[in-house]
């Protein structure tokens, strides 16, 4: 073999090797089922979410135990955007009567976050706990009527204003509300957004 012969070998055989590895490399990143793994959402805006308070529970599935006699509301939060969106972790909630009335929620970890997808039209919610002001002990607690809730949804900074009628205490520091992570699907049997 001539001394170019040897040459050209060696050049054909790195091209081959080239080749194969551009085809390896482009068969592995161009999985076929990769169309059907959903792709992540973005995140839900305020502005593309409308939240509900559904009507008081009650009685509080934790009686007879340690917890407080509390109050049961269910936050709902619909998709009204023309897209998919993601919803993760807690809302923060506080009320309102003129100004902030007593402390924001506290976050209730009886449920664990889960990242939640909303297609169009699609409920999730929130279950808030507002405790019992304790009518027995009228001074332990300045009881007001709270008329509205600030929602402020995870990693938004705008809110979401809900008029209400909830009894609570105002003093700061006092715990009143809890709220449990956002969860798939609508908290309001049978209900639906108009």
């Amino acid at each position: 073999m001539t001394r170019y012969g040897h040459i050209g070998w060696r050049v054909a055989a790195v091209a081959v090797a080239f080749v194969g590895t551009a085809v390896l490399a482009v068969t592995l990143t161009h999985d076929p089922d990769s169309s059907q793994v959903a792709q992540p959402s973005a995140v839900c805006l305020t502005s593309g979410l409308q939240a509900r308070l559904g009507a008081p529970e009650t009685a509080d599935p934790r009686a007879g135990t340690r917890a407080a006699a509390a109050t049961l509301y269910t936050l709902e939060f619909t998709n009204v955007s023309g897209r998919a969106c993601r919803l993760y972790g807690y809302p923060e909630v506080s009320a309102y009567v003129a100004s902030q009335t007593g402390s924001a929620a506290i976050r209730d970890t009886s449920v664990r976050p889960r990242p939640v997808t909303l297609e169009p039209g699609a409920t999730a919610h929130s279950v808030l706990r507002v405790a019992d002001t304790g009518s027995s002990r009228p001074t332990a607690c300045d009881q007001v009527t709270a008329e509205e809730l600030r929602v402020t949804f995870p990693d938004q900074v705008r809110s979401a204003f809900l008029p209400v009628h909830i009894r609570m205490c105002s003093r700061k520091g006092h715990v009143s509300l809890s709220v449990q992570a956002i969860q798939a699907r609508p908290g309001i049997p049978g209900y639906t957004m108009p």
